[in-house]
């Protein structure tokens, strides 16, 4: 019995903003924005929100399932720490939407950046379980930051250009085209630890080193429980490519590093050689989006599979992490099909189509930003706010957010 991803599709909204530019305008150090590896991050329009972009990363997959396949979806699970109300969830806008099946469980997960690995582990077991043979879960990881006004301090300075906006949708299934669990193969590590949190549902808190540090201890001790649950587990010949939840690319390259020197007492030479070989393809899409927490782990995912070669079966080792903390480092096969059937989506062309705004369009949106509270009761959308950016998304069959009314959301397709 296998279990996997069937399908896999992102949608990383319709503006991005190039962040070379933002760090010379914010006067940040060349050498340290260097070590984040950001290219360019995504920044949410306001007709654009956690549902929305699910919506529209799943939507390119439903549409390509015959009614009967779409009808076998039992369970779909929203993955996120941007949720838009502390009960209702964000599933069920996403079933609605979508015209899914209502013969089907609608919940929620919230873990930080964990959340997506929580909520596709949970669908892979419902498939391995067999509890209802043939049926599929559609498991979306959904996470937005919209920023406020900067205040200038180290610590959000040196945050701002990698926060991102986004969502991966995950078709599980037994019959994983794309990815390939290996069962049972998963170590987990995790522990209390105030790294960073979100005290109030728009703000962030917490404390940056403590949350690098806590990034590399779990980094480490779920690979090492890995290694106890896979017997002969290797942290270099074991994988032809890594893909890490990446917060932005030097975090996950001061983790690799870490991890070489103390699995393999490895030379810098070598873990250069070696980062560049199997860690970097899972990169690419993310230093062009940003951090989407609960997301993350999936677009580093699909990055590896888009961008790395795949002339055999290739076993990828990913490692999730969330603040607070909870990680797991798990593994699966990926083949020449699985990186066909991937490229079908054209994620690379998606992320070329967003309107790149200016640094003053970027600042704009910090005071529309800080209308969309969460709990916020009545509000309308003003599309021609950001025009340029708009003209991505209209006529393409996209969903955009609306509409407030009575703190109920409302979408409409264009």
């Amino acid at each position: 019995m296998n279990a996997g991803i069937e399908a896999m599709n992102i949608y990383c909204g319709s503006a991005a903003l190039n962040v070379e530019e933002l760090a010379k305008v914010r006067k940040l150090d060349n050498d340290r924005f260097a070590n984040l590896l950001m290219k360019e991050k995504t920044v949410p329009m306001p007709y654009e929100d956690p549902i929305s972009n699910g919506v529209n990363a799943a939507k390119p997959i439903i549409d390509s399932l015959t009614e009967d396949e779409r009808n076998r979806i039992d369970m779909i699970i929203t993955c996120t720490e941007s949720g838009i109300d502390f009960g209702k969830s964000m599933s069920t806008y996403i079933q609605h939407y979508l015209g899914l099946n209502r013969n089907c469980r609608l919940f929620e997960l919230k873990n930080a950046c964990y959340s997506g690995t929580a909520g596709f582990q949970m669908a892979v077991n419902f498939i391995l379980s067999q509890t209802a043979p043939g049926r599929k879960a559609l498991v979306i990881c959904t996470d937005i930051m919209r920023l406020g006004a900067v205040d200038g301090s180290m610590e959000l300075a040196f945050a701002e250009p990698s926060t991102g906006s986004g969502a991966v949708a995950l078709l599980v299934s037994d019959n994983p085209v794309v990815f390939q669990v290996d069962k049972g193969a998963n170590g987990y590590y995790g522990y209390e630890v105030m790294d960073t949190c979100r005290p109030v549902p728009d703000q962030e808190a917490g404390n940056v080193d403590l949350s690098l540090l806590s990034y590399l201890d779990c980094s480490e001790n779920s690979f090492k429980e890995y290694q106890k649950r896979v017997e002969g587990a290797d942290y270099e010949s074991s994988f032809s490519y890594l893909a890490f939840h990446a917060p932005f690319g030097g975090m996950v390259k001061g983790a690799h590093r870490t991890n070489m020197r103390k699995f393999k007492k490895a030379r810098p030479e070598h873990i250069e050689a070696d980062f560049n070989s199997r860690v970097m393809p899972s990169l690419i899409y993310c230093q062009r989006v940003g951090n989407i927490m609960g997301a993350t782990a999936h677009l580093a995912l699909a990055s590896t599979i888009d961008n790395g070669t795949f002339d055999k079966p290739k076993r990828l080792g990913i490692f999730s992490y969330g603040s607070g903390c909870c990680s797991e480092f798990y593994s699966g096969v990926v083949t020449a099909q699985s990186q066909a059937k991937q490229r079908q989506f054209g994620l690379d062309k998606h992320l070329n189509d967003r309107f790149l705004l200016s640094i003053p369009e970027y600042e704009k949106t910090f005071a529309v930003n800080g209308e969309l509270k969460f709990g916020t009761k009545n509000y309308k959308v003003d599309r021609t706010q950001f025009a340029d950016a708009y003209k991505h998304v209209k006529g393409k069959n996209k969903l955009v957010f609306s509409e407030i009314k009575d703190y109920h959301r409302i979408y409409e397709w264009v």
